[in-house]
C-alpha cells in the first residue's frame, strides 16, 4: 500500500510516500510559494497513484479544506488528518485539553517514541521552537514553547528604533569566541541562535539529572543550523513527523 504522508507547517508544506515500510519521493515547498501561485501548484510535485493519504497541519483550518479538497481531486481519495490524543501509539500526552497542543508536536513525538522506545527530548525548530520531554514509559512529562531564530530577530526589529532586521545565520557562525560580535546586526543573529540552543540544553541537562538516559532528537527547518551550535550530539530526524504520521497510519490500518 502507498500512502502520501503531508505535514502542512507554517513555513513549509513537506511531503513522502511510503511504499513498504520506506518513505521516499520527499519533498517540500514553502507556504509563501503557495501564497503566490496557489495550493494547485501542488499538482505539478505529489503523486496520484497512492492508496491513502494523511496530514499533520498546523496551517489552519481554512488550509486543511482547501488541502482536502486538492487531494481528493488530485489522487481521488479522501485526505485523513492526525489529530492530537491524550494516549495512544504508546505515547500518554501531558495536556489536560491534548487538542490544545498542536497537531506536528503530538506526530513528532510519535516519530521519535516509535524509533526509540526510551526517554526523549523532542525538539522542533521551526517558526517556533518546541521542547518536549518523554519518560522511559511513553509518558510526556510536557514541553516548552518560544520564538525560533528568524521571529526573534522579527520582534526585536520591530519593537525597537534602532536593532535592524538580520539574515539567518550560516551554520557554526557563532561557535566559541565568534559568539561575541562587533556589529548590531550579527549580535542579533547571534543572541537569537544562543537564546533557542540555550534553552534546548537547560532542557536536555534537567531531563538527564533526573535520572533519565534520554535522547535528544532535533527536526524542523532551523535544526541545521543548531547542529554544530549545541554542546551535546543531537540526532537529527529532519523527516520525524512524516516518520510519525507513517507510524499513525499504520497503527490505524492495523486496528482494522
Amino acid at each position: 500500500m502507498r500512502a502520501l504522508l503531508i505535514d502542512a507547517g507554517n513555513t513549509r508544506l513537506k511531503w513522502g510516500v511510503v511504499d513498504a515500510g520506506e518513505i521516499e519521493g520527499m519533498g517540500y515547498l514553502p507556504q509563501a510559494s503557495i501564497r503566490d501561485s496557489g495550493l494547485g501548484v501542488l499538482t505539478k510535485q505529489l503523486p496520484r497513484d497512492v492508496d491513502v493519504a494523511m496530514a499533520s497541519n498546523v496551517a489552519g483550518a481554512t488550509f486543511a479544506t482547501r488541502l482536502m479538497g486538492l487531494i481528493g481531486a488530485h489522487c481521488d481519495l479522501e485526505l485523513r488528518f492526525a489529530k492530537t490524543e491524550s494516549e495512544g501509539f504508546g505515547l500518554t500526552n501531558a495536556y489536560t485539553a491534548p487538542r490544545s497542543m498542536g497537531v506536528d508536536r503530538w506526530v513528532a513525538m510519535v516519530g521519535a517514541w516509535a524509533e526509540f522506545g526510551r526517554a526523549c527530548l523532542v525538539v522542533d525548530a521551526g517558526t517556533a521552537v518546541t521542547i518536549d520531554a518523554i519518560d522511559d514509559g511513553g509518558r510526556h512529562l510536557g514541553g516548552q514553547i518560544l520564538p525560533g531564530v528568524e521571529l526573534m530577530a522579527k520582534a526585536l526589529a520591530n519593537e525597537t528604533s534602532d536593532i535592524p532586521m538580520t539574515g539567518l545565520s550560516e551554520p557554526g557562525q557563532f561557535l566559541g569566541l565568534k559568539l561575541f560580535t562587533g556589529d548590531t546586526a550579527h549580535a542579533v543573529a547571534s543572541g537569537s541562535e544562543s537564546a533557542v540552543t540555550g534553552a534546548v540544553e537547560r532542557a536536555f541537562r534537567i531531563l538527564r539529572s533526573s535520572a533519565y538516559d534520554a535522547e535528544l532528537v532535533l527536526t524542523g527547518g532551523d535544526a541545521s543550523r543548531m547542529l554544530t551550535a549545541l554542546g551535546t550530539e543531537p540526532l537529527h530526524r529532519p523527516h520525524l513527523v512524516l516518520q510519525g504520521l507513517a507510524r499513525m497510519l499504520q497503527d490505524t490500518l492495523n486496528e482494522r
